[in-house]
């Protein structure tokens, strides 16, 4: 039996735990490094709950607005009621802006990275997380490019894995990004289920196409 390596699991100083270059196989390359638009991903950021943040505040505006117009009439001691009561009623606008906070702290730490073998997440405001996609698990990939995606020039690729679903959002080019990403499925996958070595020189099942009528003369 093939004794296990003592150094295998041997650290390497200087290793932050925090780049990607610390996650790579050895023999792993990167072919492409990506990062949300920035103004596009805080815009974008910005507007998520707005719509409800607004609501909020028009609907709690107007109460405090007309306690405070009142306030002389009112006793001193309904304000220790008051401020805590509308302090946690607005919890969806501190959502909001917590929200926009995360998204221009989190900017920095955001990065997609494509290797030979997997698409790689990093992200986080404090700490950092890494989520890994192997090519050979993704079942779809799909794009969105909505009207505010248009104005910015970029849009969100949706990758649906095995056991997991990932969004690499704002990308600039994102159309020709979702095509090499699809080819590099495509080919992967096929290699796993018809290795090179065994392939045919022709293989006309797998490049058959519809030709129109003649076709259906056939039938």
């Amino acid at each position: 039996m093939k004794s296990v390596d003592e150094n295998y699991f041997k650290m390497t100083e200087g290793m932050q735990a925090n780049a990607i270059e610390d996650i790579l196989d050895v023999d792993e390359s990167v072919l492409l490094r990506l990062k949300p638009k920035k103004s596009a991903y805080i815009f974008n950021s910005t507007l998520r709950m707005l719509p409800i943040a607004i609501i909020w505040l028009l609907f709690d505006g107007f109460f405090i607005g007309a306690m405070l117009f009142n306030a002389s009439s009112m006793p001193g001691y309904i304000w220790f009621i008051i401020v805590p009561f509308f302090a946690v009623h607005l919890f969806p606008v501190w959502m909001w802006i917590g929200g926009i906070v995360r998204a221009v702290a989190g900017w920095k730490n955001i990065e997609y990275v494509f290797t030979e073998k997997r698409i790689i997440l990093r992200s986080g405001v404090v700490g950092i997380d890494f989520v890994n996609i192997y090519y050979s698990d993704i079942k779809g990939v799909n794009l969105r490019v909505g009207i505010i995606d248009r104005m910015f020039k970029v849009g969100d690729i949706y990758i649906s894995a095995e056991r997991q679903s990932e969004v690499l959002w704002d990308i600039p080019n994102p159309y020709f990004i979702l095509q090499k990403l699809q080819k590099i499925v495509h080919d992967i996958k096929t290699d796993i289920i018809f290795p090179n070595d065994l392939r045919p020189k022709e293989n006309h099942g797998f490049r058959t196409k519809y030709r129109g009528s003649d076709d259906l003369d056939n039938l």
